[in-house]
């Protein structure tokens, strides 16, 4: 089983909203996830996630997808990893 730390797309035409999860990597984009790690919120700029569970999932072996790879490092989520 390999997990991904992705993306899930919420919010309206033209108003995304997305949460920060992490998956099954055979699982749709909006399906069931194993655990929920945060949110992102584009049109404010805004993230809030939970290092903790992230480096947990890291260190057991989740793969982060290249939009979450930037996004943590544009709002600088992993300081020090």
């Amino acid at each position: 089983m390999a997990v991904k730390l992705r993306l899930q797309r919420f919010g309206t035409h033209k108003r995304p909203f997305y949460r920060v999860v992490a998956s099954e990597s055979t699982k749709p984009r909006d399906g069931k996830f194993l655990d929920l790690l945060g949110t992102y919120d584009p049109i404010l700029g805004l993230v809030s996630v939970d290092a903790e569970k992230i480096t947990k999932w890291i260190g057991q072996g989740a793969q982060p997808t290249d939009t979450v790879k930037s996004l943590f490092k544009k709002y600088d989520v992993l300081k020090n990893k």
